[in-house]
């Protein structure tokens, strides 16, 4: 069973995301609404966490200092991350790629669309 972990701290997203990705069979999906939340469950080992969907404005630690810290983290350096964001910055895409990061949705996304990559990561 693989997990996809939601972080996201706009709870209408955070919902969206998480009724597309539950028909994808075999994966059991975590929310976090925060990115403190999200190292926890990282932290904590609760299974494997196959893939992260992350926001990047949030309050505290934003999600760019989130993918850091899973780049920077040997176990969890390989995982595929999602960015789902409002964010209107055009260095935007730039900055997560530089990151590391699989993909990029910009808000208001398609949770189709992010499902269909979601599962394409995972299908390795």
């Amino acid at each position: 069973m693989s997990i996809v972990l939601i972080v996201e701290d706009s709870e209408n997203s955070a919902a969206m995301l998480e009724i597309a990705f539950l028909g994808i069979p075999g994966l059991d999906v975590r929310t976090a609404p925060s990115a403190a939340e999200a190292l926890r469950i990282l932290d904590g080992g609760s299974g494997v966490v196959g893939a992260m969907v992350t926001d990047l404005n949030m309050p505290r630690i934003d999600g760019y200092e989130l993918i850091r810290r899973v780049r920077a983290d040997k176990r969890l350096s390989g995982m595929p991350i999602i960015v789902v964001s409002a964010d209107t910055d055009p260095a935007t895409p730039q900055r997560i790629a530089a990151l590391g990061v699989e993909a990029y949705f910009p808000k208001p996304f398609s949770p189709a669309l992010v499902r269909r990559k979601l599962e394409q990561l995972l299908d390795g």
